[in-house]
């Protein structure tokens, strides 16, 4: 198998990663930063470099790229693909790229797109922060497009190999719309949180609740902006959701109302619990 992969950060190094430590698969690779192309040779993310001559003999191309990038991108390189190969990307945000990928199966339908979503990060970027383990035990979104059923078996199968332990399928919608909250939303908070001016004086005062609410507040401004501006129809109903929630809370604290606050507290409880049991049920299914 013959694998692609545009851009070299911590998705597409860590995918490059895993790809040559767990597959026979060969991996080309490029990136517009050479210093992440030198990286990734040390790292053992790629074995050739990726041109526009060796793109047309992949059977599986992987675009991990900012959104605002990828359109030219795909644009530029589903020419070149050759019958029977499978273009993914591993944006954020889904409907702005499936629409185009729907758009562009009609010109290119020999070429396979199915939209996919790592559910795995870290708080640090780049390529020397990624890691063959990154996917261990995480899920992929992926959101079929263009694709003969079974290439999305194939695919379905691939990630599994690599180390996610479920493969979601969604539409761009839905994705998107869960998205906003599971993620999105998360970051806007934390990146709030931390602009207290209480925040400089934490040393000494902090112990897990800090760390964890402030952990994703350590992003990259550019692609956090792109994602979110992307899906600011759904993330503003999210945090129209939880600004309404924090009101309450505001208003028994101001009103002094104990039993107010105990109702709103144990409602949050409570559905924290049956968060993490539906979690636990969705572990355990095979």
């Amino acid at each position: 198998m013959k694998i692609g992969i545009i851009g070299l950060g911590l998705i597409g190094g860590s995918l490059g990663r895993v790809i040559v430590a767990r597959t026979d698969s060969t991996v080309y690779a490029t990136d517009i930063d050479k210093k992440a192309m030198l990286n990734g040779k040390l790292l053992e993310a790629y074995h050739i470099e990726l041109n526009d001559e060796n793109v047309k003999e992949l059977d599986l191309l992987f675009l991990s790229l900012y959104p605002d990038a990828l359109e030219e991108v795909l644009e530029r390189y589903c020419p070149l693909l050759k019958e029977g190969a499978t273009v993914c990307d591993c944006c954020g945000n889904k409907r702005r790229i499936v629409g185009q990928m729907q758009t562009l199966s009609k010109k290119f339908p020999h070429v396979n797109f199915i939209s996919a979503h790592p559910m795995a990060g870290r708080e640090f970027s780049g390529i020397t922060h990624s890691t063959a383990g990154l996917f261990d035990k995480a899920s992929m979104i992926l959101v079929p497009v263009q694709a003969d059923i079974r290439v999305l078996a194939w695919l379905k199968a691939f990630c599994v190999d690599l180390g996610f332990s479920k493969v979601v399928i969604s539409t761009a919608e839905k994705h998107d719309q869960i998205i906003a909250y599971t993620s999105q939303l998360a970051h806007l908070v934390s990146s709030a949180y931390i602009k207290s001016p209480t925040a400089s004086q934490f040393m000494g005062f902090s112990a897990g609740s800090f760390r964890d609410m402030t952990r994703v507040a350590r992003l990259s401004p550019e692609m956090w902006a792109q994602l979110t501006i992307d899906n600011a129809d759904f993330l503003t109903t999210e945090l129209d959701q939880i600004i309404s929630s924090l009101t309450e809370y505001k208003n028994a604290l101001e009103k002094k109302d104990k039993q107010k606050m105990k109702e709103l507290l144990a409602d949050g409880n409570e559905k924290k619990l049956l968060s993490e049991k539906m979690r636990r049920s969705w572990n355990n299914e095979k």
